[in-house]
C-alpha cells in the first residue's frame, strides 16, 4: 500500500477548509484516511497563524515511513521547515502558445503594412507639395468646365 500525504477538503460551497491528511494513495480524496495531521484554511490572511497549522511530530514519523506529499502540502512542508522541496524549472512556462504567436505575428504584419502605407502616403504628399504651383493653376479653370456640362445634363433632365 502506498501511502500519501494531502488535501482533504471540507466546508461548504466557495467556504473550503482542508485537512492534511495521510491516506491510501488509492482512496478517494475527501474519503477515509489513516490520519489527520494539520489542516489549512485558504480563507484566512497569509500572514495568519492559523491558516495553515501541522502536527510536526507526527508528519515527520509518517514521511519517515514513507508517505509522499503531494506538490501543494510539500509546499507547505517546505515553508514550516519540516521537508525541503526541490525548485521546480520549467523554462516553457512564461513562453505564449502556437496561437498566441500567430496573431502576434499577424499584428506586426498589419503593422508594418500600414506603416509602409503611412510612408507612401507621406511621399505622395511631399511630391505634391515640391510640384510647382503652376500645373495647379490649369487644374482649377477645367474643374468650373467639367461642371458646366453636368449641370447642362440636371437642367435638360428637370425639364424633359
Amino acid at each position: 500500500m502506498s501511502v500519501s500525504m494531502r488535501l482533504s477538503r471540507g466546508g461548504s460551497k466557495k467556504r473550503p477548509y482542508y485537512k492534511v491528511v495521510v491516506s491510501n494513495s488509492r482512496a478517494p480524496r475527501d474519503g477515509a484516511y489513516l490520519e489527520q495531521v494539520g489542516t489549512y484554511n485558504p480563507l484566512l490572511g497569509k500572514e495568519d497563524e492559523n491558516r495553515v497549522r501541522l502536527i510536526e511530530d507526527r508528519i515527520r514519523y509518517w514521511l519517515g515511513v514513507g508517505a509522499q506529499p503531494t506538490d501543494r502540502v510539500a509546499r507547505m512542508l517546505d515553508k514550516a521547515g519540516i521537508k525541503e522541496r526541490k525548485a521546480t524549472n520549467n523554462p516553457a512556462a512564461g513562453e505564449p502558445g502556437k496561437k498566441a504567436k500567430e496573431r502576434a505575428e499577424d499584428k506586426a504584419k498589419k503593422i508594418a503594412d500600414a506603416e509602409e502605407a503611412a510612408r507612401e502616403a507621406a511621399e505622395a504628399a511631399a511630391a505634391a507639395a515640391a510640384a510647382p504651383a503652376v500645373e495647379e493653376a490649369p487644374a482649377a479653370e477645367e474643374a468650373p468646365a467639367a461642371e458646366a456640362p453636368a449641370e447642362e445634363a440636371a437642367a435638360e433632365q428637370t425639364e424633359g
